[in-house]
């Protein structure tokens, strides 16, 4: 099979998904102008640089000129907080993707407890192992895409999920998106030994 990418259509959105697999779920909250808590996750989420630290996530637009409310909250108030998704929160992520008004909380819809972030006004899902506070470094449009880049500002990491004051990777139960309706934990993982 080939697909050539001058003649776009779902298929090669499903091969794109579907190939690159397991993708990192950036669970981003933000904040709107209107002071409505928004919280959304996005499997176009990954680390750009340690130095400075940023991460990146990427929503499909709605059309035109037409930012979906994450990135739009973004744009307008320069933050937002990384939310790490776990096992345990997989579920409620997942209701979190429902199509809501823009003038209603995904957070209120879906009963998560939030907690006040410290350095950005978005607050962060109380129950996240793993929360990174941003501020807005970049916007990048990409075709149908928009690229937010945000600086961390400040991370949680909670002490169980840690050893030795360290992020522990078997104490971590993450979750990646796959394709369609499929996710993947990380518990089934496997060691090998980087070569000189």
């Amino acid at each position: 099979m080939q697909i050539d990418p001058e003649t776009y259509d779902r298929s090669l959105y499903r091969t794109m998904t579907g190939a690159v697999v397991p993708r990192p779920i950036g669970w981003i909250s933000t904040t709107s102008e209107d002071g409505v808590d928004n919280l959304a996750p996005y499997s176009y989420f990954n680390v750009v640089s340690v130095d400075p630290p940023v991460v990146m996530f990427s929503p499909a637009d709605k059309g035109p000129d037409e930012l979906k409310d994450s990135a739009r909250n973004v744009v307008d108030t320069g933050e937002f907080v990384h939310n790490a998704v776990t096992r345990p929160l997989a579920e409620s992520m997942n209701e979190t993707s429902a199509t809501l008004p823009a003038e209603e909380s995904e957070f209120d819809h879906t009963g998560l407890e939030r907690v006040e972030s410290e350095k950005v006004a978005p607050p962060r899902v109380a129950a996240a192992d793993i929360a990174f506070e941003c501020e807005l470094y970049d916007v990048v449009d990409v075709g149908v895409g928009t690229m937010i880049l945000g600086e961390i500002v400040l991370v949680h990491v909670d002490d169980t999920v840690t050893t030795d004051g360290k992020v522990d990777v078997e104490k971590v139960d993450a979750v990646g998106r796959l394709a369609g309706n499929y996710y993947a934990s990380t518990d089934d993982r496997f060691r090998i030994e980087r070569p000189d």
